[in-house]
């Protein structure tokens, strides 16, 4: 990622931060239509606890995309407890354009073609590091 989608995605995030409940409802609604068989995933939780500790969880990232070397063990640790949830290499495209599209309606007139772009490098970022570090879970 460059310091300018660094900067795109803390700067679109806050727009994101003070409707986090709704995105995350949108997330997950727009998830379970692009994948049904997600769904059972998520149905012994609470999905609204289940969106909060996705915010959180945007949050977090967001907010330490120029800290890497605190932000890419805990994306590692994260990939390895999805893993042992049933996540598969192949959700994770699924969840990106989930995310797009939560961010596309969320943001309106402000998901520009840049505010996509750098969102696009940072999921790629995330989802690689995830993925690395589930493949050891799923072996074993």
């Amino acid at each position: 990622m460059t310091p300018a989608d660094i900067q795109l995605v803390e700067a679109s995030f806050r727009l994101v931060a003070p409707i986090a409940e709704p995105a995350a409802a949108i997330f997950y609604e727009k998830l379970f239509a692009l994948d049904p068989t997600l769904r059972p995933m998520f149905a012994h939780g609470d999905m609204h606890e289940q969106g909060r500790k996705l915010m959180q969880a945007l949050g977090f990232v967001v907010g330490n995309l120029r800290a890497p070397e605190k932000l890419l063990p805990v994306v590692a640790d994260l990939g390895r407890r999805h893993a042992g949830y049933g996540v598969q290499a192949g959700h994770y495209g699924t969840v990106g354009a989930a995310l797009l599209a939560t961010l596309r309606e969320g943001l309106g007139p402000h998901f520009t073609p840049e505010v996509a772009a750098a969102w696009e490098a940072a999921y790629a970022l995330l989802s690689a590091v995830m993925l690395d570090s589930a493949a050891p879970a799923q072996a074993a």
